[in-house]
């Protein structure tokens, strides 16, 4: 796939400055654009490939790896998508989202990790609870969060895949016969979320003594309906664990729906859900760009992919037994042979002649970008 015209970096590159100075991000923030900022650049070093058939030579920058890069999570996605599926039980799957309401966004910002942490807290335990009093099992859960809409405006909500299994008091597995479209009752869902989460918003609030700023607030979400989305199961556990790794490893946007860049502001692309999903051009200022995409940087070392229950590491371990899988004789792979493998693409691949194999001959060391003003500017505030 050739490379975008451009990219997120080119924004940082172009409005960085005056985003820093405007916004006065904190250093975590910074540290990250920075990192977006030098992905695949002589920045970060590099070396130098030569074809064994045709001669030719290539040079290759290191990527930043960052889990906010656009560029970084294609391999990632790809090879967390298979691991899944290897451990996924011959079970239907339920695809669940758990979404906020707009006017908790305020209070979302005042400390975002306590806040999605409250989420995640909540997410499980109605699952949880609601497995035990529909079915009498301890179910299980793969939940990823989001914290953005189509806009890069602030939506944070979780996707869930809950599996129509869990374990009982026993400590046997039951597979949950479902008859109908939904594993749970989505207006109850609702209800027993709503209650859980403003509680738990309700405790942090007092805490750092600023309740009486929000209470008619938390009042007025208390009488509104709040909303869950339940899917029906799409397919076996393959095609739904497939289905969630579209959500997995995305960022707030990709480069491909960036469609413009200019001295005034960036263009873009976004899906408006409210019109058939057609695709529609918005245009935000440089600095409001960065401003809105640093919201959906997620706080130092936050787990944003969390396994719950029967999922978990140590409940999934524990069931193979149960299940009774037939183990299968795998050919061991390098991750180099998986990543090929699964998405198609050799990086060891003469790119000229197509028969040849890289290799490297030159590493390139790190080096620094002369008289760029957003590295200085970084650096004066980190």
């Amino acid at each position: 796939m050739e490379r975008p015209k451009h990219e997120v970096s080119h924004i940082i590159n172009r409005f960085g400055s005056q985003y820093v100075e405007q916004c006065q991000p904190n250093s975590f923030t910074l540290r990250t654009l920075d990192a977006l900022h030098k992905c695949r650049t002589a920045s970060l070093g590099g070396h130098k490939d030569a074809c064994d058939c045709c001669g030719k030579e290539r040079i290759s920058y290191n990527s930043c790896g960052n889990r906010h890069c656009p560029k970084c999570q294609a391999n990632k996605q790809a090879l967390w998508v298979e691991d899944r599926m290897n451990d996924a039980m011959d079970v239907k799957y339920f695809h669940v989202v758990f979404t906020v309401p707009e006017a908790l966004n305020h209070v979302c910002l005042l400390d975002s990790k306590r806040f999605y942490s409250a989420m995640f807290e909540c997410v499980w335990s109605v699952l949880q609870t609601f497995g035990y009093s529909h079915y009498g099992v301890e179910s299980g859960a793969i939940c990823v969060l989001h914290t953005w809409g189509q806009n890069l405006s602030l939506h944070p909500h979780i996707h869930c895949i809950v599996p129509a299994a869990g374990l009982t008091l026993k400590g046997n597995l039951k597979h949950i016969t479902k008859q109908g479209k939904y594993l749970y009752p989505v207006r109850m869902l609702s209800a027993v979320f709503r209650g859980k989460l403003l509680e738990k918003i309700k405790r942090q609030l007092k805490q750092s003594n600023q309740l009486p700023l929000y209470q008619s607030l938390l009042d007025q979400l208390w009488k509104k309906p709040w909303v869950v989305y339940c899917e029906p199961p799409l397919g076996n556990a393959q095609q739904i664990v497939k289905y969630l790794g579209q959500y997995t490893h995305r960022v707030a946007i990709s480069n491909q729906r960036i469609q413009k860049i200019d001295d005034s502001g960036v263009t873009f692309f976004y899906k408006d859900y409210k019109d058939n999903s057609k695709k529609k051009l918005t245009r935000l200022s440089g600095v409001e760009f960065l401003r809105r995409f640093c919201m959906h940087i997620l706080p130092y070392r936050f787990v944003k992919i969390r396994y719950y229950g029967i999922l978990s590491t140590k409940q999934k371990d524990q069931l193979k037994p149960l299940e009774a899988k037939k183990l299968e004789t795998k050919v061991k792979e390098s991750k180099q042979e998986r990543i090929v493998r699964l998405t198609g693409f050799d990086q060891v691949q003469c790119p000229f002649c197509k028969t040849g194999i890289m290799h490297t001959v030159e590493l390139l060391p790190r080096i620094r970008s002369p008289g760029n003003v957003l590295f200085k500017t970084f650096q004066l505030s980190v």
